[in-house]
């Protein structure tokens, strides 16, 4: 009787541990993550067994644990853990803890950094590329600036035959181009927020942003900030300041050297700021121009671009031709003051009566075209540009299509020059 007893009291105490146990695995089960551990004899043996329980989408109590299966809930601690991993090797080979996120994600995020890919900011990287076009064509208009015009000082009765610099164009040209500068300059300001795509990410399919302000600063800062700083700093605007606030501007050959110098030195980081907002255009949307008649326009208006910068260099350097036909002529003359070729001056004097009078009657004869239209002296590729009297004009239209149309014609001859020697 006491052995059976026993039997009873072991069997009783055995289902009270399984009832506790149960009750503790429920309550466990509502954190996620449960422990199981039961024994039971049978032969004088014990037996002991674990799993891990996960609970998805509210599934609570040890009826739907019983439910899941083993395989699925292991294959996704495997997945969940392997994205993990290549999250932490991705940062490890980077060398420093990105924070980085998904595109859906962005919107979530406390900071204000922009989605590169959103699509105000792929209208404005637009007018971004737009206005830097558009700039590229504004700078060669202070070539046109320089020019053969008269000049009377008060007084005098002759009037001086000069080259000078247009000061209305000079100071259009300097507005607009401001105007542009500063516009490009939101660009400079939203690049140091706008994320980027990690390099490291791109393999695994869908790439991670940097919102990282400071990891955003750093590749964009050796990347394109210097060539973006340096094309829009106002050098042009600050030598013909200078020119129009000088009370004796007969220095039109140092304004039109340096401005030559400073236009053709900013001319490369104005033309490499286009290369990154028409990569970042092609990569966000795909193409650039969204119709096959937008595409053609795009190229025709950079063939006519080329035109006008070429026959913009090419207008400077008949003013530079026509100055050294006059410098040729002066130096017949042993007083000769070359000073007088350029306009500006204030007071008279005997030179300068000697310069209206003597003078410029040789300069004419030798530098000005005949009435049969020969020229006695050689200006080369420059002589359509005297005969046509475009250095001598007041017409901006006039002047800007005839520059532009040698240089749609010589872009042509070169072409086919290039092709014939390929």
């Amino acid at each position: 009787c006491s052995a059976v007893a026993g039997i009873r009291r072991d069997s009783s105490t055995a289902r009270q541990e399984e009832i506790c146990k149960l009750r503790l695995a429920d309550d466990a089960s509502a954190s996620g993550m449960s422990y199981e551990a039961s024994m039971g004899g049978g032969g004088g043996g014990e037996r002991r067994r674990s799993a891990f329980h996960i609970g998805y989408g509210g599934v609570v109590g040890a009826s739907r644990r019983r439910l899941a299966q083993p395989e699925l809930l292991a294959r996704d601690v495997i997945t969940h853990g392997s994205a993990q991993l290549r999250t932490l090797g991705r940062s490890i080979r980077t060398g420093a803890a990105m924070a980085a996120v998904f595109q859906e994600d962005l919107k979530n995020t406390s900071q204000k950094i922009f989605d590169p890919q959103d699509r105000i900011l792929v209208r404005l990287n637009r007018s971004f590329l737009i206005s830097c076009i558009i700039s590229i064509a504004i700078d060669p208009m202070f070539f046109y600036g320089p020019r053969v015009r008269e000049e009377q000082l008060p007084g005098e009765k002759n009037t001086n035959l000069c080259i000078g610099i247009d000061p209305g164009l000079a100071i259009s040209t300097a507005v607009v181009r401001t105007l542009f500068d500063i516009f490009f300059l939101a660009r400079i300001a939203l690049q140091f927020r706008t994320a980027f795509i990690a390099p490291s990410s791109r393999v695994f399919g869908r790439g991670e942003l940097v919102i990282d302000t400071v990891e955003i600063a750093k590749r964009y800062c050796r990347r394109f900030f210097i060539a973006d700083v340096f094309s829009v700093l106002p050098l042009p605007q600050i030598v013909i300041w200078k020119f129009l606030y000088r009370e004796d501007k007969t220095a039109v050959l140092e304004t039109k050297d340096r401005l030559l110098f400073i236009i053709i030195a900013q001319y490369v980081p104005r033309l490499v700021r286009i290369y990154p907002l028409s990569t970042e255009l092609k990569r966000t949307s795909g193409v650039f121009a969204e119709t096959a008649l937008a595409g053609a326009a795009y190229y025709l208006l950079w063939y006519m671009l080329a035109s006008h910068i070429v026959g913009a260099f090419w207008y400077l350097l008949s003013i530079e031709r026509v100055t050294d036909c006059w410098r040729f002529s002066c130096n017949e003359f042993p007083g000769c003051n070359q000073i007088y070729m350029y306009c500006g001056k204030t007071e008279s004097n005997e030179e300068y009566t000697e310069w209206t009078t003597v003078i410029r009657q040789v300069i004419t004869e030798n530098c000005q075209p005949t009435d049969d239209g020969e020229m006695p002296f050689d200006y080369g590729m420059y002589s359509s540009a005297v005969t046509s009297a475009v250095t001598t004009s007041k017409d901006m239209t006039t002047k800007l299509l005839f520059c532009l149309w040698w240089g749609l014609a010589n872009l042509s001859t070169l072409g086919q020059g290039l092709k014939t020697t390929i």
